[in-house]
């Protein structure tokens, strides 16, 4: 795919339409892209390299992009593989190459490549400082725990264009998601990737607000050039932990149908109660991810609980330790539980629930008894009615 930046700064990402999980956990149906880019000036600047899954592709747009030219210096954001895969590919490239990053960076860059990387040429860098290209500056801003240690930012001042690093980043190969919808794949994303570093994100916000930003080159995903307002703005919000609309999801672990019946007919129930946006999911069918993605976006929760082995149904109690895991906090949430003899999973979701901050249990807790009957309807609508009016 031909993607056009300017006519100094070039894109030589790839896409990955074969992997199934990304990072073996977070199904990716559209694919991944490894972005990766060149600045062409007297010194040539390569931001990023690829997974090695994709290297050989990747390393012949770049021999095709220099076109007899050589690399001056690899700018190192981030070591996560997917990015640093292809870093001893450029070594062998390009003997001379100065390999720039901060002192995190070299440090993991030890743990991940066979080099010898105290014997390498390379630049250490530290928050604002410069390197300048020609025409072209480079400069650094540190982004501790976005989401690794070492990662870092860079600014080209001249262009105004940020490399965020997996700041901005998105699920989807380009070619196949051309045009879609930004928010939802970078929203299922950042809360399953970033998310539980939202004070991290809002301390590099709060840097790059005093930058003149044009074009935002994230390491996954679009380049963003237009409205970025938006796309900050979203970020801000999801590091705040604010939810970003109103709305209820309704998740549910069922064993044998009958919680789920229950769920689906709260569901149906805040509908008419005029709540605009309800989810219903099925936490032992549905995408965790996707599902952990609308429990940050909305404002309530309602979770429904089928009692298993004195505690809840394990899908359920994956999705709790999920949410705990991911700093989950600021919502209001109400709890069903079904028990046959015993009923348990209530206590259990309130106890993992009580782990996490600023969040407002709600009255009444429903308890019903294998099936729902009639004789549970008063107490499912007081929930409904707590939920709708808090």
């Amino acid at each position: 795919m031909d993607i056009s930046i300017s006519n100094s700064i070039k894109y030589i990402g790839v896409d990955d339409e074969d992997i199934d999980l990304f990072e073996s956990q977070y199904v990716v149906p559209e694919g991944v892209s490894y972005n990766s880019y060149l600045i062409m000036d007297e010194k040539i600047a390569l931001m990023d390299t690829v997974d090695e899954r994709k290297e050989d592709e990747w390393a012949k747009k770049l021999i095709d992009c220099l076109d007899g030219k050589k690399v001056d210096y690899l700018v190192v954001s981030h070591m996560e593989p997917d990015h640093s895969g292809s870093i001893e590919r450029v070594l062998s490239l390009f003997p001379d190459v100065t390999l720039v990053g901060n002192a995190k960076t070299f440090q993991f860059m030890a743990q991940f490549i066979d080099a010898d990387v105290e014997s390498l040429n390379k630049i250490v860098v530290k928050e604002g400082d410069e390197l300048s290209l020609g025409e072209h500056v480079l400069s650094f801003y540190m982004a501790p725990m976005v989401h690794w240690p070492e990662v870092m930012v860079t600014y080209e001042k001249t262009e105004k264009v940020l490399f965020s690093a997996d700041g901005f980043g998105k699920f989807g190969a380009l070619e196949l998601t051309a045009g879609d919808d930004w928010a939802c794949e970078a929203r299922r994303y950042y809360f399953n990737i970033v998310g539980k570093y939202g004070a991290p994100v809002q301390m590099l916000l709060k840097k790059v607000s005093t930058l003149d930003i044009e074009k935002i080159c994230p390491l996954h995903g679009p380049i963003l050039t237009e409205n970025l307002s938006y796309y900050i703005g979203l970020y801000d919000t999801w590091s705040k932990y604010e939810a970003e609309n109103k709305g209820v999801l309704v998740a549910y672990a069922s064993i044998h149908g009958n919680t789920g019946k229950a769920a689906e007919k709260i569901g149906e129930l805040l509908r008419e109660a005029g709540v605009e946006k309800v989810v219903v999911s099925d936490l032992a069918r549905e995408d965790m991810a996707e599902v952990i993605e609308d429990a940050f976006r909305y404002d309530k929760m309602v979770l429904c609980g089928a009692s298993y082995d004195a505690g809840v149904f394990p899908c359920m109690q994956d999705f709790l330790n999920h949410l705990q895991a991911k700093a989950y906090q600021n919502r209001k949430v109400a709890l069903l539980e079904n028990g046959s003899w015993a009923p348990s999973a209530a206590k259990t979701m309130r106890s993992i629930l009580e782990t996490m901050k600023d969040i407002t249990i709600l009255d009444p807790v429903v308890t019903i008894k294998s099936t729902m009957k009639d004789s549970d309807m008063d107490a499912i609508k007081a929930l409904v009615v707590a939920v709708a009016n808090s």
